[in-house]
């Protein structure tokens, strides 16, 4: 059996990566799982929360996906791709998808200002979907010291890119106002991997699973997901 993990962003939920879970769950027979970080989901609740309980979240989901499937693999947008990188890492998956990957640090005010350029740009009813309702609210959810923690977590797993040598797809939208092109650049140029490829999405900001070049990701992640003849 083939499992994907996918792990969403700071701050964020299981509705980041949402749409592209579903694709490959009506496309695949595949275990696909979407696990909510520590202090993430519906309401954040990340004071006292340490970057180290997402990495302890994250391998546990990931040890549970192992114990059940032969081939596993990891999917992490923004944040959770960084996590992706410390699980590929650290244990044996066989493909590894990353997803406007935070390796440069996110800005808050910008992550605003995507969102809505996104719907302004994408979407109806701006007021009634569940990702402006989420992101309203954790602008005035999100303590100084969680923002820390991410940082303590991306300086952890940056030292560990040249040790991961899965096959990886890195995905970035040019439209992205939050983590910049050179993170997806950085990712290509630092990481072990000698099959590695660069996706840029010329009309996608950050939320690259809701932006207009989707079905494009999709589509791509699957190719990738199945090449080399994953039965």
């Amino acid at each position: 059996m083939i499992g994907c993990l996918c792990i969403h962003g700071f701050t964020g939920s299981p509705d980041e990566v949402a749409p592209l879970a579903e694709y490959l769950r009506k496309r695949t027979d595949w275990m696909i799982k979407t696990p909510t970080l520590p202090g993430h989901g519906e309401e954040l609740r990340l004071k006292g929360i340490t970057y180290d309980q997402w990495f302890q979240a994250a391998e546990r989901e990931l040890q549970a996906l192992m114990a059940e499937c032969e081939t596993v693999y990891v999917i992490g947008f923004s944040m959770g791709g960084v996590i992706a990188v410390y699980l590929a890492e650290k244990y044996r998956i066989d493909k590894l998808v990353l997803l406007s990957a935070a390796f440069y640090y996110v800005n808050p005010i910008q992550l605003w200002r995507d969102i809505l350029d996104m719907f302004r740009n994408g979407w109806r009813r701006i007021g009634e979907h569940p990702l402006f309702i989420r992101y309203k609210n954790k602008m005035r959810s999100t303590p100084i010291a969680a923002v820390l923690e991410f940082r303590k977590l991306v300086n952890e797993v940056r030292p560990r890119l040249p040790y991961v040598h899965v096959p990886v797809l890195i995905v970035q939208g040019e439209k992205d106002g939050i983590v910049p092109p050179k993170s997806a650049h950085y990712l290509y140029q630092k990481i072990g991997s000698s099959k590695k490829k660069l996706l840029f999405l010329p009309e996608s900001y950050h939320h690259v699973c809701h932006s207009a070049d989707r079905h494009l990701l999709f589509a791509e992640v699957e190719k990738f997901l199945w090449e080399n003849g994953n039965d």
